[in-house]
């Protein structure tokens, strides 16, 4: 018998909770990264909040359409 592969979906909520969370740290890598005289922690910083923000936006559409 073929087993069926099963995806393990999050909840809008917790793509939203991730999302801030990624965001946040972001933000303090960021400031860090500034302090400290370091380009590539404060450019990780950056990244960690594009895609924190972005997966916060995707917590709320499947929040939205019911997922």
């Amino acid at each position: 018998m073929k087993k069926e592969q099963s995806f393990d979906t999050k909840s809008g909520t917790q793509d939203q909770i991730e999302g801030a969370t990624r965001n946040l740290t972001g933000k303090v890598k960021e400031a860090t990264g500034r302090a400290f005289g370091n380009p590539r922690l404060e450019a990780e910083g950056d990244i960690d909040q594009i895609l924190g923000h972005a997966q916060k936006k995707v917590g709320e559409i499947k929040r939205v359409l019911g997922q």
